[in-house]
Parts: C-alpha cells; sequence; structure tokens
C-alpha cells in the first residue's frame, strides 16, 4: 500500500473496523436466532448445531491459507472480495428456503470470513508503524469489542422484534459503509512485486486440514467427549497435517509460513501470551456466564448485562493505554494487563457461596475490563509488529488462529477442568485455572517481550506522520 496520509489512516480504520465488525455480528449474533431458525425451518437440535458449527469450522480451518493468500494477492483486494463474498452468503442465509440451504450458506459465509480477519489487521500494519499503529489497533480493538458488546443485543431485538433473517440480512448496511474506502484503498494500493513461484497449494490444502481437524475435534467434543471416535479421528487428523505443514515451510525455498518468524523472540512470546491469555478468557467468559445463568438464576439477558464491565473498558481507555504504551514500551502492559485479570479471577475463585453479584461478581469483572483495556491493543501491535513486510497477513493469521484454537481447547477442557459439574466447587476450580492461565501469559510477556518504547528515537510512520496527527 502506498503511505497513507491521515485522511487514508482513517479510511484504513474505517474498513478494518466495519470489515471486522460483519464478521463478529455473525459470530456472536446468530445465537440468538436459533430457536427461531428452528421453529420456521425444523431440523432439531442438529440444525441448531450445524448453523454455528458450520460457520466455525470453515472460519477457523481456512485462517492460514487466507493469510497467505492475503500476503500473495494484496490485502485490500482479499478484504474486498472477502467482503463481497460474506455479503453474498449473508444474502443467502437470510433468504434461506431450508435448513440445509441455510448450513451451506454459512459454512461458505465462514470461509469468507477467514478471507477478511486476517486481512482487516494486516491492512493496519502494512499502513503504519510505531505510535499510530498502535493508535490504529487501539481504536480497532475499541470499536470490535463495541460490536462484540452490542451483537448478541441486536440479535436478540432483530429477533425478537421482526425475523432471524434480518440477523443476517442487517449485514448490507456495514456492507454499504465499506463499498467506498475499499473502493479508494483498492485504488491507491501499491502494486505487488511479481512472484514468480506458484502458490503452494499443498501448504494451504494441509494448513485447511491441520486446522479444520483440529477446531472439528474441539466442537464435537462439547457433544461427544473426548472418548468418541469423531473426536479423536478429526484431532489426530489435524495434528499430523499440523506437523507436515511445519515440515513443508522448513524445507519450501519461499514457505507460505516463514518459520523464521518464530526465532523473532517478540513474535514467539506474544503468540504464547495469546494462546495463554485468549484460552483463559474463552474459559472464564463460558464458565461466569454459565454460573450467572444456572447458579444465581439470572436471565440470559441479566448475566449479559452483568458481564459487560468486561468489555466495557476497553472502549473508554483504549486511547490513553496506546499513550502510556508509547513511553513505557510494549511489556509493561502485556504484562501488568494479564495480572490484573487474574487478580479478578481470583477474587471469583476466593468468594464464599452463595454468589451475590454486587458483591462478588461485578469488581472481578471490572478487574478483568481494565486488564483486557491494558494489554489487547499492546499484544496485537506488538505480535503484528514483529512481521516483516510482506508477510502481514499470514502473521495476522497466526496470531488469529492461536487465540481461536486456544480459546476452543479451553471451553473444551472446562468440563474436565471443573469436574464434570458446574457446582460452586467447580465454579471455583475453573476460575482458579482461569487465574493461573492469565499468570502465565503475564509471565510470558515480562520474560519474553521487550522493554523499548514504541516510536523512541524519533521513530515515524511510513506516512512521516505522528500519532498526534490522527
Amino acid at each position: 500500500m502506498n503511505a497513507p496520509d491521515a485522511a487514508g489512516l482513517r479510511r484504513v480504520l474505517l474498513a478494518a473496523v466495519t470489515s471486522s465488525c460483519l464478521v463478529i455480528i455473525d459470530s456472536s449474533g446468530v445465537s440468538l436466532a436459533l430457536p427461531a431458525i428452528q421453529r420456521e425451518l425444523g431440523g432439531g437440535l442438529l440444525l441448531q448445531q450445524w448453523v454455528v458449527d458450520g460457520y466455525l469450522l470453515t472460519l477457523g480451518s481456512l485462517l492460514l491459507a487466507a493469510g497467505a493468500v492475503a500476503d500473495r494477492f494484496g490485502t485490500e483486494r482479499v478484504l474486498a472480495v472477502g467482503t463481497a463474498a460474506f455479503t453474498l452468503m449473508s444474502v443467502a442465509c437470510g433468504l434461506a428456503p431450508a435448513g440445509w440451504f441455510l448450513v451451506g450458506a454459512r459454512v461458505l459465509q465462514g470461509a469468507a470470513g477467514a478471507l477478511i480477519t486476517p486481512s482487516a489487521l494486516a491492512l493496519i500494519t502494512a499502513s503504519s508503524e510505531g505510535p499510530v499503529r498502535l493508535r490504529l489497533i487501539a481504536r480497532w480493538t475499541a470499536w470490535t469489542a463495541a460490536a462484540s458488546v452490542a451483537a448478541p443485543f441486536v440479535g436478540g431485538a432483530l429477533v425478537t422484534l421482526g425475523s432471524w433473517r434480518l440477523v443476517f440480512l442487517v449485514n448490507l448496511v456495514p456492507a454499504a459503509v465499506l463499498a467506498r474506502p475499499l473502493a479508494v484503498l483498492h485504488r491507491g494500493a501499491a502494486p505487488r512485486p511479481a512472484r514468480t513461484e506458484p502458490f503452494d497449494l499443498a501448504s494451504a490444502a494441509l494448513g485447511v486440514v491441520g486446522l479444520g481437524g483440529i477446531v472439528l475435534g474441539l466442537i464435537w467434543q462439547t457433544t461427544l467427549g473426548w472418548g468418541s471416535a469423531l473426536v479423536l479421528g478429526p484431532l489426530g487428523v489435524g495434528m499430523v497435517a499440523v506437523s507436515a505443514y511445519a515440515g513443508r515451510q522448513r524445507r519450501a525455498a519461499s514457505p507460505q509460513l516463514p518459520l523464521a518468524l518464530f526465532r523473532n523472540r517478540t513474535f514467539a512470546a506474544g503468540n504464547v501470551a495469546t494462546v495463554w491469555a485468549y484460552g483463559a478468557l474463552g474459559l472464564g467468559a463460558f464458565l461466569v456466564g454459565l454460573y450467572l445463568q444456572q447458579r444465581m438464576g439470572l436471565t440470559a439477558f441479566a448475566a449479559g448485562m452483568g458481564m459487560l464491565p468486561a468489555t466495557l473498558p476497553m472502549l473508554f481507555l483504549s486511547g490513553t493505554v496506546a499513550r502510556l504504551t508509547g513511553r513505557t514500551g510494549p511489556r509493561l502492559p502485556m504484562s501488568a494487563g494479564p495480572a490484573i485479570a487474574a487478580a479478578g479471577f481470583v477474587w471469583l475463585a476466593l468468594s464464599a457461596p452463595p454468589l451475590e453479584y454486587w458483591r462478588d461478581v461485578f469488581g472481578p469483572m471490572v478487574l478483568l475490563g481494565l486488564g483486557l483495556a491494558v494489554m489487547v491493543a499492546p499484544l496485537t501491535s506488538t505480535v503484528l509488529g514483529a512481521v516483516p513486510a510482506g508477510s502481514e497477513g499470514v502473521g495476522s493469521a497466526v496470531n488469529n488462529a492461536a487465540a481461536r484454537v486456544a480459546s476452543l481447547v479451553a471451553i473444551a477442557a472446562s468440563g474436565a477442568i471443573v469436574g464434570g459439574v458446574l457446582d460452586d466447587v467447580g465454579f471455583r476450580r475453573g476460575t482458579a485455572a482461569t487465574a493461573l492461565l492469565l499468570a502465565a501469559a503475564a509471565a510470558t510477556s515480562a520474560v519474553g517481550i521487550p522493554a523499548a518504547r514504541i516510536g523512541a528515537r524519533g521513530h515515524r510512520t511510513r506516512s512521516g506522520r505522528d500519532a498526534h496527527d490522527l
């Protein structure tokens, strides 16, 4: 991409935020529409499961391949194609005449979402450096956090006031917003360097099979248990394929995923911290959401409201965190953020039952929200900042895959962690495990992330502008 001016950077941010919101809405907002879908289309529990799981399967399995495609053919082009395909499949979902048609459209929608997910952040990474990149990522984090909070409420409102079909058709609104900035960014994109080697289809296939097998096994584990052949088979195939993928990258003259990235201490430590942190967030949010409803008797809506303090601080503190990180370097916020969140789960683990929301849950949710606000933007910026130019797509895909798979693994292991029953003792075990995972993220960041300040020694973005010019 040509070095953008301030107006260009605003277009980059708008495109990255809006495209990410497309994926977020259909990742979390659809769950509240499932009963209405089942009532109209039939299909029972199996249809409800595959409306969700079909989307998650292709979204998770295609991330590495999508990142490689973005690096080869251009982030702007891949983001535009992914957005157009996602919008088309959203319309197909909204007009689905039968359950099988809806599941097929959801599978293709997840594939389009895989094109969008790494490309959105790669767009920011490729267009900015130093404090500007950090501020853009902080704003992206704030807006996507807001979308994550709003998606279930929007989904529920659309189903209640209109139809489940509106949950998909509403995607036409952000798609319309995206059309112009994507067109401008595509026209302004710098020509890609000529690539003479053929696209490595074998690596792409191994990446899809590897991630797809792991994701499918983890999805099925929640209903079939660890002993099922339908769980162990995909997991085994996935792990073998991931090993073969890594071996091929080691031998290839032009690897899709340069393994030298992992020799970069910052990239490796940041992704390990991502695994610990997002595993903790997946497990913690899952357990707290269930406990609020099953043990404390809150409705689903009330439970969602009760967890808002875990997300809202990112809306209001992202700019402050970006400025502080520019002065202190990423190590401090990436270590302090998970530690603050861990303190919240220690509080939950030590609370004596029966728990009361305002006494025992509100404070931990506030601490979790503060920890997320401090950690997420510096973590994302630091990991992607360690990726060399030309590999932004696959670097973003690796980080997204690490976060997604870690969350799925943690949720799949939740039954074993709590002892099979989410009673008070099981909840205490689960929250203690979440605190340990967050502590591991803090320790990994403290040891592995450099303390150098972002923007030190007069470092500037490619556009020659400082962060305050945005």
